[in-house]
C-alpha cells in the first residue's frame, strides 16, 4: 500500500487541468523514478499502437520485421495468403526467439534452440523428437498473436487485444497527413542512436515548438523562417511546421545525402542536450519548469495525454488488486 500511495503522490504533483499560461511541465520524478517507468510500460507502451517497421520490409510472403514493444519481443510477417500478422516472438517450447534478425525473409519461422517450426500464419508445424508426449495439442501451441495494422508506409502493432483500431487511435492525424503523400515515400537510409536519457526528455525536446532551435541548432535555424514557425494541437498529435528560407534543386541522391547529414548533425546536438537535461532532472535543485505559451503547447498536450494514461492505469491496477 505504501508503494501505491507513493506513486499516487508522484502523479498528483502534476496539474493536468492548468491552462497553458499557468502550466508547468511534468515533475522530475516522472523522468527518474523506476516505478513510473514500470507504470508507463503497463499503461502506455502495452496499450498504444507502436510503429515497428515499414511496409516495404513485409511486402512479400515470408518477409518479417521484429522489435521489442514494452519489453516484449514481437515479429510481424507476411503470410503466403498475403495477410500481415504479428506474434510474440517467443517459442512455445522453451521461450527462445523464433526470429533472431531485425528483418529478413523465411519460409518458416524456425526456433534455433530446439528446432520447432512455425508457419507464417503462426501455426506449429513441427517438433523434433516429440514422439510419446501425451495430452499435447499442436493447434493450441502456435505462436501467440499480436494485433497488427498498417497506416501509410508503416507497420504498427498493439499488445492490447482490446485496444481501439489504429485509425481511431491516430484520430485527426490520418486526415491531416493525407495531403503529404506519405505512401509515395521510399526508404533511403537508417541511423540509430543510443541516448542516455528518459524517453520523455527526447519527446519533450521535439515538442518545444522550435524553442531550442535558434540556440542549439545554428545550421538548422539558418534555413528556417523561425518567426513563422507554427504549432497546432489536435486530439493525440501536434503538428509543427516552418517555411524554409531558401530551397535548392539538387540531384535526388545528393539532396537525400545532404538531408541525412543535416539530420545526423541535429540528432547529435539533441543527443547532447537531452543527456544534459537528464542529469539535471536528478538534481535536488529542480522540481518542474514553466512552459512557453508561444512555443510549448505541444509539450503540454503530451504531458496531459501521458498523465491521463498513467492515472487511468493506476486506477485499474488498484481495482484489480481489490
Amino acid at each position: 500500500m505504501k508503494t501505491r500511495d507513493s506513486v499516487d503522490r508522484i502523479l498528483a504533483i502534476y496539474n493536468d487541468k492548468a491552462p497553458l499560461s499557468e502550466a508547468s511541465t511534468i515533475p522530475a520524478p516522472w523522468y527518474v523514478d523506476p516505478r513510473i517507468a514500470e507504470l508507463e510500460t503497463q499503461t502506455v507502451f502495452s496499450k498504444a499502437w507502436q510503429m515497428i517497421g515499414r511496409i516495404d520490409q513485409v511486402e512479400k510472403a515470408g518477409q518479417f520485421v521484429s522489435a521489442f514493444v514494452a519489453g516484449e519481443p514481437v515479429v510481424a510477417v507476411r503470410g503466403n495468403d498475403g495477410v500481415l500478422r504479428a506474434f510474440y516472438n517467443v517459442c512455445r517450447h522453451h521461450a527462445a526467439a523464433v526470429v533472431t534478425e531485425p528483418c529478413g525473409q523465411a519460409q518458416l519461422l524456425h526456433c534455433p534452440y530446439h528446432g520447432w517450426n512455425y508457419g507464417l500464419d503462426g501455426s506449429l508445424k513441427g517438433m523434433p523428437e516429440f514422439d510419446g508426449v501425451k495430452n499435447f495439442e499442436r493447434q493450441q501451441n502456435g505462436l501467440v498473436p499480436v494485433r497488427a495494422e498498417i497506416w501509410e508506409k508503416f507497420v504498427f502493432v498493439n499488445l492490447d487485444p482490446h485496444a481501439e483500431s489504429l485509425a481511431s487511435f491516430l484520430g485527426g492525424l490520418v486526415k491531416r497527413a493525407a495531403p503529404l503523400g506519405l505512401a509515395t515515400l521510399n526508404f533511403f537510409d537508417t541511423r540509430a542512436y543510443d541516448i542516455a536519457c528518459n524517453w520523455k526528455v527526447f519527446v519533450d525536446n521535439y515538442l518545444d515548438g522550435g524553442y531550442h532551435v535558434p540556440h542549439l541548432h545554428k545550421g538548422l535555424n539558418s534555413v528556417l523562417d523561425y518567426k513563422e514557425y507554427t504549432i497546432e494541437n489536435e486530439d493525440r498529435y501536434c503538428l509543427q511546421s516552418s517555411p524554409m528560407v531558401s530551397s535548392q534543386d539538387d540531384a535526388h541522391r545528393e539532396y537525400n545525402q545532404q538531408s541525412v547529414a543535416v539530420g545526423a548533425r541535429v540528432q547529435d546536438e539533441d543527443l547532447g542536450i537531452c543527456e544534459d537535461v537528464q542529469r539535471g532532472l536528478k538534481s535536488r535543485a529542480y522540481g518542474a519548469g514553466r512552459l512557453s505559451v508561444r512555443r510549448e503547447a505541444g509539450e503540454q498536450l503530451f504531458h496531459r495525454l501521458l498523465a491521463a494514461d498513467l492515472k487511468s492505469g493506476l486506477t485499474h491496477a488498484a481495482v484489480a488488486a481489490d
